[in-house]
């Protein structure tokens, strides 16, 4: 069983396209991990809401995968693929790709057709994807505002970790900040994905971080977290305040994902990654 110790930020990275979206440009991403790095992000989630995975094929996520992970590999970044939101022999295949890759961990959503209606439900979905990658570190991802699976994570976390022998933890992307205290235990990941509530989650404990305007601007998050670890709450808040009015800035231009990618572009025109696949907007 790998071993995974991350803590820290990790960007949910844009899939890049080139040729009007029609094709994964590989070459932007060693240029984009070397952005990164040299912005002190250590991790890389592949393949996830921001990488547009559910909108790309078997075939190409598999392929992304593989480019991720060479290239992290060569600069030391953590790499977490995405596996869920398809088929499930899809998923079932995407797990077993990401295994024979080796990286650090893979990611999955829920059953999006036929939702899981309890935990129950929704830990024999996992542990039966869990089981095709049976040495590699599982995670759930918690995003009920796109799966409409809003279950108790608390709860969840308590019984999928008897049951599935590699399960790690969760991204909880979610404003209910309650909740996702309630989630924090020792020897458990939990990835927070709410930009907005970085400030209040620090606060309360969360110290792994999987949020898409990490690719546009870690120093926002960078200086919220090291002002709340001094001790400068009210130096975090306005940061936080600013981060936020920012986003809402960029979210003036479209849907979460195709606005932070025009946003993206913006800041760093030499990284090609094109813009978003439809259904998106832009």
């Amino acid at each position: 069983m790998k071993s995974f110790s991350f803590t820290g930020l990790m960007a949910p990275v844009f899939t890049p396209y080139t040729n009007n979206n029609e094709k994964v440009n590989i070459n932007a991403i060693e240029p984009y991990v070397e952005l990164l790095k040299a912005n002190h992000v250590n991790g890389v989630l592949v393949n996830g809401t921001t990488g547009e995975g559910m909108l790309m094929t078997t075939d190409e996520r598999m392929l992304v995968t593989e480019a991720w992970q060479r290239s992290c590999q060569k600069h030391g970044i953590t790499v977490m693929v995405q596996i869920g939101g398809a088929a499930y022999p899809d998923v079932v295949q995407l797990a077993q790709h990401a295994s024979k890759m080796d990286v650090d961990a893979v990611l999955c959503l829920p059953e999006l057709y036929f939702k899981p209606k309890s935990c129950e439900q929704l830990i024999t979905y996992l542990k039966g994807v869990a089981m095709h990658c049976p040495t590699t570190p599982f995670f759930y991802y918690h995003i009920p505002m796109f799966t409409d699976v809003n279950l108790h994570m608390p709860t969840f976390l308590d019984r999928a970790e008897k049951e599935i022998a590699n399960f790690r933890g969760i991204k909880y992307t979610s404003g209910d900040l309650e909740q996702g205290s309630s989630c924090l235990k020792e020897g458990r990941t939990i990835f927070l994905g709410a930009d907005t509530i970085l400030c209040g989650a620090v606060a309360a404990g969360f110290d792994s971080f999987i949020m898409t305007t990490i690719n546009i601007c870690p120093e926002a998050a960078l200086e919220i977290i090291a002002a709340m670890d001094r001790g400068a709450v009210a130096d975090a808040r306005e940061k936080q305040r600013l981060l936020n009015a920012r986003i809402a800035e960029i979210l003036a231009h479209g849907d979460w994902v195709s606005a932070m990618k025009k946003a993206f572009r913006e800041r760093f025109p030499s990284i090609e990654v094109g813009t978003t696949r439809p259904p998106l907007n832009m």
